[in-house]
């Protein structure tokens, strides 16, 4: 009697589920799933997107930065992000990063990062490590250790409870800024205050999806939660809780299929979300008695 053979893939995906570095990018990549989620939702309804572009560039350089002088990576892509976020919304007004500004320094940040990465390839701690580089403009979150781990749930966790504490306010003044100062709402120091969250989100989103990648998982969940619902609140849920499980699906994925990346695999769970929305929905009650009278 033969034994029954066991398909390959089946095999390597639950070898996969059942190794530590699994275990982190799962438990670190719910938790800034989450935070992105919820920063990426009021980044979408603020209309700053484009901030969220910039600081993809801005990861990036910091990084390369931080490798170049000798540090770790993750302070160059934390302190990088909220310095210009800050500096951003400083130039723009009411604590929004102004368009022009943005444009401006887009290609001159983005250049900056190739010569620090230039320098520290060409440096004695980057000759044995070349694909430092490629891990932070394409995510490394299957890379994580126990402790970059622990660092990373800990920052998402802090960011996810203050933009739950600014919510109700953020949102007052993300709708009608003006009636918001008139009320006592400090609009401005919330802007900036945002933002420096934005670049925490941003530091901590390129170590699972790479700064190249970074503003698919800030705007497509948010996005799609927008095309959803009406109702702020329940957007803003919605948006972290869609991030979270186009997360798990992105890894699951990789842990299914070798050859595909986790990023790819996240962005893909994340577009194909975000394109359902646009498929037609069915009448509801209202929409067939309005057919019916006509």
């Amino acid at each position: 009697m033969t034994a029954p053979t066991v398909n390959p893939t089946v095999s390597l995906a639950v070898s996969a589920w059942t190794q530590p570095f699994f275990h982190n990018a799962l438990l670190a990549g719910t938790f800034i799933a989450l935070a992105a989620g919820l920063v990426g939702f009021f980044l979408v309804l603020r209309a700053q997107v484009f901030t969220g572009d910039a600081l993809s560039h801005v990861a990036f350089t910091g990084a390369m930065a931080a490798l170049a002088a000798g540090y770790d990576l993750r302070l160059g892509l934390f302190v990088s992000c909220v310095l210009v976020g800050l500096l951003l919304g400083g130039i723009g007004r009411r604590g929004k990063a102004d368009d022009v500004v943005i444009g401006s320094a887009f290609a001159w940040i983005l250049g900056l990062g190739s010569f620090f990465l230039t320098l520290y390839t060409a440096s004695a701690s980057g000759m044995g490590n070349g694909g430092a580089g490629t891990s932070v403009l394409f995510g490394s979150i299957f890379g994580l250790d126990g402790g970059q781990t622990t660092v990373a749930v800990v920052i998402a966790l802090v960011v996810t409870a203050l933009v739950l504490l600014i919510a109700r306010p953020l949102l007052f003044a993300t709708l009608d800024e003006n009636v918001a100062a008139a009320r006592g709402v400090p609009v401005k120091a919330l802007g900036l205050g945002f933002l420096a969250l934005v670049g925490l989100t941003a530091g901590e989103a390129t170590q699972a999806v790479g700064s190249l990648l970074l503003l698919g998982l800030l705007a497509a969940p948010a996005g799609a939660a927008l095309r959803m619902t009406q109702r702020p609140f329940v957007g803003l849920a919605l948006a972290g809780g869609l991030a979270v499980a186009e997360m798990w699906a992105g890894l699951a994925a990789a842990a299914w299929i070798p050859q595909c990346p986790p990023s790819f695999g996240i962005m893909a769970a994340a577009t194909l979300v975000y394109a359902a929305t646009y498929l037609p929905r069915p009448a509801g009650r209202a929409g067939r008695a309005a057919a019916a009278g006509a």
